[in-house]
């Protein structure tokens, strides 16, 4: 992939993030995700690659773009050949209550390096640089917490777990404090968690839970970019969806999956543009006089390069955005 394609792609998620941000807030969870899928696809089309979405909104019979196998990019001869997973608005219903860390997110690799997660639970576990190669999913957690509290240099009760809280997780959560490490909680969106795990401007030495598998590569997707380390295991509930891991080219189902299986090859790209503000970034700021102010993330695998975009965007410049 051409290191401008980087640059590039951060333009979608930032016009996927001002079109869900005028839902902010409503009450109106579909309406913010339809918004954000829409800009995010027309901003596509203006992209110098040849891409292939392997994770998006659904099958084909379930959404009406940004769907599996749909093709994206200007289609240039000259453009990279290239897998996209998106998400154009991690956090539907944190938009609509008005919630924080809801984001835009995407990351592109090279054409056949991104599993194609299918859409179901996967556990997940993510620490960075430090402590990167030094943990196993089937750790306990209080293994794990040993592990990172020596690669960060700290002692056990200044390390920080970032975990969903959800009731499937309440014996995870009962077993940090039993270790007197310390719990921060979140509600949805799990890419930015897991990303804040590789962030050591963030506190948060790991991250632990069952989430969406999707969600997951594309997490991963980031996590290679920052150098950490992340681990992963499918958790099919029936037979059909066991199946389906199988069509996908997973003989074993429930098999650990490294990083490297979840995103081959060492040069993938991820961006990400705040909706709402979050601990990874800010949110869509509307300043006035029809001009908003984005915050942006873009990595890149390859070259570990880090950007963190301020922009300003003039809103009677934005065709493919409808202004409500």
């Amino acid at each position: 992939m051409e290191r401008e394609l980087a640059l590039e792609v951060v333009r979608v998620t930032e016009m996927a993030a001002l079109a869900s941000s005028q839902w902010l807030g409503r009450g109106k969870k579909n309406e913010a995700d339809g918004a954000a899928t829409e800009a995010m696809r027309a901003m596509f089309d203006t992209i110098a690659m040849r891409g292939t979405v392997v994770i998006g909104e659904g099958e084909l019979d379930e959404a009406p773009m940004l769907y599996i196998g749909e093709k994206v990019g200007n289609g240039r001869e000259d453009g990279p050949e290239v897998d996209v997973a998106v998400d154009p608005l991690e956090g539907t219903t944190i938009v609509a209550k008005g919630h924080s860390n809801a984001m835009s997110v995407l990351a592109i690799g090279d054409r056949g390096t991104l599993l194609h997660a299918p859409d179901m639970y996967m556990m997940k576990v993510a620490v960075g640089k430090r402590a990167a190669g030094r943990i196993h999913l089937t750790d306990p957690i209080d293994k794990m917490i040993e592990i990172v509290a020596e690669a960060n240099n700290k002692r056990i009760q200044d390390v920080t777990v970032i975990i969903q809280e959800r009731d499937r997780h309440d014996h995870l959560i009962e077993a940090v404090r039993e270790k007197g490490a310390r719990v921060k909680l979140f509600g949805d969106g799990d890419v930015g968690a897991a990303i804040a795990a590789c962030m050591p401007s963030s506190g948060i030495d790991l991250f632990i839970g069952i989430g969406g598998a999707p969600e997951g590569v594309i997490s991963a997707a980031a996590i290679k970019c920052l150098g950490g380390d992340m681990q992963a295991q499918l958790k099919p509930q029936n037979e059909a969806e066991r199946e389906r891991c199988r069509r996908m080219g997973l003989e074993d189902p429930e098999q650990i999956l490294t990083l490297d299986d979840l995103v081959r090859g060492d040069d993938a790209i991820f961006a990400a543009t705040g909706v709402s503000d979050g601990e990874l970034l800010q949110g869509v700021k509307y300043l006035g006089d029809d001009v908003v102010e984005t915050h942006s993330l873009v990595m890149r695998s390859k070259t570990k390069t880090v950007r963190f975009i301020t922009a300003l965007h003039n809103l009677e410049h934005k065709p493919n955005i409808n202004w409500k």
